[in-house]
C-alpha cells in the first residue's frame, strides 16, 4: 500500500479547514505553511451560514465561535443622506438554521489552527516551509518545499492541495500563462476601533456610494462595564488605475493620516466616521485585488482551493466562507472517489465554473452594486427608496446573489450535510 498522505500548501482558513476535514474523514495529511509563527493576523470577516454549517459539522460550538466574533444580526446599505437603501436580517433572525458570524479574522484562524494541533498532532503543521512547485509521478505527487531556515526538501504523498493563497505557486505552476493580478481600482484602508454598535447591536453597515464608501460591523460582544465592541472598518475608494498599483507590496501599515481626508464631514447625528478612523490603533492599506478566472482547478493529482482557486473581492463577505465549503465539498468527493484524481475532477467540475461567476459577481460590486444602482437612478440622493428602487427589485437582486454564492435560504437549509456524521474514506489503500 502507498501512502495515502495528502500534502496541504498553505496554513490558511481553507488549508487548516482542509485538514480538519481530511481527518474526520479518515485521511492522514501535512500542511506546509510559509510564516515561522502562527499570530492572529488580519480584522474582521464574516462567516455566511453555510459555512457556519460547515463547522458545526466539523465539530466547533457555537461558545468557540462566540469567543472569536459574535452573530450577526442585520446586514444594510445606507446612502450618503443617512437614508436606508436596504436592510435585512442575517442568520437565524433572517430564517437560516444556522447564524451568520463576524468575527475577528487572526482569531479564527489561531482557533483552526489549534484545532488542528489537537486533532492531527504538533507535527501536522509545518511552519516556515514554503511549497513553491510540485512533480507529478505514478501514483502520486511530489512537493517542492522551501524553508526558512534555507534549505529545501520534498514531500510526496497521493495528492496535492494548493491552498496557497491569491499569490500561489501551485496555480503559477499550473497555470504559466495567467494574467498578472487584477487590480480595478479600488483602495482599502482597514482597521479596528472600540466603540458602540449600532442599530441591532450586531449589524453590517455599508454606507456611501459604489466607488466612495465605509463598511463597519462588530467583531467582539460588548464590553460588560462600558458597552463598547471592538468595530471592525473598512474605508475605500475609487481611484484611477490606468497606471497600475505604485506601492512596492500588496498590503502595509500606514497611518491614518494618509487617507483620513476622504472621510471628512462624514458625520450624522448616528455616526462619526472620521472619528472611528482617527480612533483606531493602527491601519493597513491594501488594494482591492482578484484574479482573472481560470478554466480548471485541478491538474492531476494537484488542486487548487480557497484564494489559490478563486480570490475575490471581498465586497461579497464570502471569500473565507467559501474556502471552507471548498474545504468540505473536496472532502466529499474524496468520501465517494477515494484519495484520487477523480475526487479532485469531481471537486473541479461542481464548483469551478459556479463559483468563477462569482468572481466576477464580485468583481462588479457583488450586493453592493445596490449602490450602482442608486448613483445611475439619483445620484446618490433620495428621499424615499422605494421611488429609486422598488421593494421587490431590492429583494430580487438580494437573492440572486445569496443563490450565486450558496447561502440561498431555503436551497441551504434544506440540503444535507455535505459530508454524513460518520463518513469515512472507505478504501484508503486503494487510494494510489
Amino acid at each position: 500500500m502507498r501512502d495515502s498522505r495528502v500534502i496541504i500548501a498553505g496554513g490558511g482558513i481553507g488549508g487548516l479547514a482542509t485538514a480538519l476535514t481530511l481527518h474526520q474523514i479518515g485521511v492522514p495529511c501535512t500542511v506546509f505553511e510559509a510564516v515561522r509563527d502562527m499570530r492572529p493576523l488580519g480584522v474582521g470577516i464574516n462567516l455566511q451560514p453555510n459555512a457556519v454549517r460547515e463547522l458545526y459539522d466539523l465539530g466547533f460550538a457555537e461558545s468557540e465561535l462566540d469567543a472569536v466574533g459574535l452573530p450577526a444580526k442585520e446586514w444594510a446599505l445606507v446612502g450618503l443622506n443617512g437614508n436606508d437603501i436596504y436592510s435585512e436580517p442575517r442568520g437565524r433572525l433572517a430564517g437560516y438554521d444556522w447564524p451568520q458570524y463576524a468575527v475577528h479574522r487572526g482569531q479564527f484562524h489561531m482557533l483552526l489552527h489549534r484545532k488542528v494541533v489537537e486533532r492531527c498532532g504538533p507535527d501536522a503543521v509545518r511552519l516556515g516551509s514554503r511549497v513553491t512547485g510540485y512533480r507529478k509521478h505514478a501514483g502520486g505527487v511530489t512537493a517542492f518545499v522551501d524553508h526558512a531556515d534555507g534549505s529545501a526538501s520534498e514531500a510526496t504523498g497521493t495528492l496535492l492541495i494548493g491552498a496557497d493563497g491569491i499569490h500561489s505557486a501551485v496555480r503559477a505552476q499550473m497555470h504559466p500563462d495567467q494574467p498578472p493580478i487584477h487590480w480595478g481600482g479600488a483602495v482599502m484602508w482597514r482597521g479596528t476601533t472600540w466603540g458602540k454598535p449600532i442599530r441591532s447591536g450586531a449589524s453590517f453597515i455599508g454606507l456611501g456610494t459604489h466607488r466612495h464608501r465605509v463598511v463597519f460591523y462588530p467583531i467582539s460582544q460588548p464590553d460588560p462595564h462600558t458597552g463598547l465592541s471592538i468595530i471592525n472598518w473598512i474605508a475605500e475608494v475609487t481611484m484611477d488605475n490606468s497606471e497600475g498599483w505604485k506601492q512596492s507590496g500588496w498590503f502595509r501599515q500606514v497611518p491614518v493620516s494618509e487617507f483620513a481626508h476622504h472621510f471628512d464631514g462624514w458625520v450624522w447625528d448616528w455616526l462619526d466616521v472620521p472619528a472611528l478612523i482617527r480612533d483606531s490603533d493602527c491601519a493597513f492599506e491594501n488594494p482591492m485585488i482578484d484574479r482573472d478566472p481560470i478554466p480548471t482547478w485541478q491538474d492531476g493529482p494537484a488542486v487548487l482551493i480557497g484564494d489559490a482557486a478563486h480570490p475575490m473581492y471581498p465586497t461579497g463577505s464570502n471569500g473565507g466562507s467559501q474556502a471552507i465549503v471548498d474545504a468540505r465539498i473536496l472532502g466529499a468527493c474524496m468520501v465517494e472517489h477515494g484519495i484520487t484524481p477523480d475526487a479532485l475532477a469531481a471537486f473541479d467540475a461542481k464548483l469551478c465554473g459556479p463559483i468563477s461567476q462569482v468572481v466576477l459577481r464580485n468583481r462588479g460590486a457583488g450586493p453592493f452594486g445596490l449602490l450602482n444602482m442608486v448613483d445611475e437612478r439619483c445620484g446618490g440622493t433620495f428621499d424615499n427608496i422605494d421611488d429609486v428602487i422598488p421593494p421587490d427589485e431590492r429583494a430580487k437582486f438580494m437573492a440572486g446573489y445569496k443563490a450565486a454564492a450558496g447561502f440561498a435560504i431555503e436551497q441551504l437549509n434544506k440540503a444535507p450535510p455535505t459530508i454524513p456524521p460518520g463518513a469515512r474514506v472507505r478504501a484508503v489503500a486503494q487510494a494510489v
